[in-house]
């Protein structure tokens, strides 16, 4: 099942810019970065506090995150500010306050031999 992260920055942007309400968890993602360039992830593993995860793809809104919260919301997510999707690696406990930590090359690949 994969994890969905969204930036801190483009929900206020959305609560300054739009009427949506995304405060409570509306906007429908699992973890809310700050100060995470989330689409630099792309193409890279990293770590969320004890879990490994993977850059899948961004996360654009569907109609279905509209229709359970508010009308306009998959239009003030858009295509820059919904997010991304990223795929488990490796489960773990996940806390608020943890550091998003992009693995290097090096790590990536003695993680890559660890995992075979």
């Amino acid at each position: 099942m994969p994890v969905t992260l969204i930036a801190a920055e483009a929900l206020e942007e959305i609560s300054a810019k739009t009427d949506v309400s995304v405060s409570e968890g509306q906007h429908r993602r699992n973890i809310v970065t700050r100060g995470v360039d989330l689409h630099a992830l792309g193409r890279k593993r990293f770590r969320v506090g004890e879990a490994l995860l993977a850059f899948d793809r961004p996360r654009p809104p569907c109609r279905y995150v509209q229709s359970v919260s508010e009308r306009g919301m998959t239009k003030a997510l858009g295509r820059t500010r919904g997010g991304i999707c990223a795929r488990v690696i490796e489960g773990g406990m996940i806390r608020a306050g943890d550091a998003v930590e992009v693995l290097s090359e090096e790590s990536e690949g003695l993680l890559s031999r660890l995992l075979r």
